[in-house]
């Protein structure tokens, strides 16, 4: 064996080629998520300048004004501009942090869209942690006893409420929980002073939109979970660790449902992104105080800027949890890092 003139043996080619890889496939993965997040703001500014409706017209709606003051209103607010003079300013501007100006509010978009992230998280985050532990359990049942009752249960409601639409099934759960649950807003007028009464009812306003998105998201992940499980059970390393005498719930339990995690892993973190993004009908039937709500209401205006910073953080949540997936993919995957 050679050694360098360090006294240290050199490297293995093996382990370089490896190192290269794993760097060229981050840098790329990376890179991809860039050039998708730079086409989703020049979209996102474009699109929402086809949006019917006159921004000025709104903010005047119930006050007199001339002609000189509309001109003199939509320079200071930089519409009077060539478009793609606006949209220049208004790439450099995220490039430092800022979103731009409320039309409607007068308040910089990236202190209203900070006062609006933690409830929209709140909400996705208990949904989604419920939901992947509902769904994942659910679908592992289904799939270890394929074909009975529970199986075709559990997969026909499954398929209904992944079929059903979010706001649709917020609306039935408005009605049928009436006068028991709030139906407005995140806490209560007259919640009394103390830590524990504000979190209970925080919890209590959260209970129904809660349910709405746990309902539809769950579905998803029990039946990929399903699936994943199904085509694992007829492996020949299944049958092998029968073979040495390991209980049929051990081999569900250390060998199946390991593998079977894999693609259900992937889809938590995609739709995680996915479901930050669907919670403006949720939070509009419930009025959330969130982001979803935030963008139902810019779009009476419509409020441009505040459009556009919603859009930008909501799409691009989407990308990083998709960029996530992928190098998580990666590591918990020996297939992906052999490729």
């Amino acid at each position: 064996m050679s050694v360098s003139t360090t006294g240290q043996p050199p490297a293995d080619p093996d382990e370089r080629r490896t190192g290269t890889s794993t760097l060229r496939y981050v840098a790329g993965k990376v890179g991809g998520a860039l050039l998708s997040l730079g086409f989703v703001v020049a979209l996102g500014f474009f699109l929402f300048r086809i949006i019917p409706g006159d921004p000025l017209a709104t903010m005047t709606r119930e006050r007199p004004t001339s002609p000189e003051q509309l001109a003199h209103l939509r320079e200071r607010l930089g519409l009077d501009k060539p478009l793609w003079q606006q949209f220049v300013e208004y790439f450099g501007g995220l490039l430092s942090g800022d979103f731009g100006m409320s039309y409607m509010y007068r308040r910089p978009v990236a202190e209203m869209i900070g006062e609006r992230v933690w409830p929209t998280l709140l909400l996705v985050g208990t949904a989604t942690v419920l939901a992947v532990l509902l769904g994942m359990w659910l679908g592992v049942r289904a799939a270890w006893r394929r074909g009975g009752m529970f199986d075709r249960t559990q997969t026909g409601i499954a398929l209904a409420l992944w079929s059903m639409p979010q706001f649709w099934l917020g609306m039935l759960l408005l009605i049928a929980a009436q006068g028991v649950f709030p139906s407005r807003g995140m806490s209560s007028v007259d919640t009394p002073d103390g830590m524990a009464a504000q979190v209970l009812d925080v919890a209590w306003h959260l209970t129904l939109p809660c349910l709405t998105l746990l309902l539809v998201v769950y579905a998803q992940y029990m039946l990929v979970m399903r699936s994943s499980l199904l085509e694992e059970m007829g492996a020949d390393y299944l049958q092998t660790a029968r073979a040495k005498g390991l209980r049929d719930d051990l081999v569900r339990r250390r060998h199946a449902v390991p593998n079977a995690l894999l693609p259900t892993m992937t889809l938590i973190f995609l739709q995680f992104g996915m479901v930050v993004s669907g919670t403006v009908t949720v939070e509009a039937v419930f009025s959330w105080p969130g982001l979803g709500l935030l963008t139902y209401e810019a779009l009476n205006g419509p409020d441009l800027p505040v459009l556009q910073g919603v859009f930008v953080i909501l799409a691009g949540s989407v990308i990083v949890m998709n960029l996530l997936a992928d190098l998580l993919y990666r590591v918990v995957d020996p297939r992906v890092r052999a490729s």
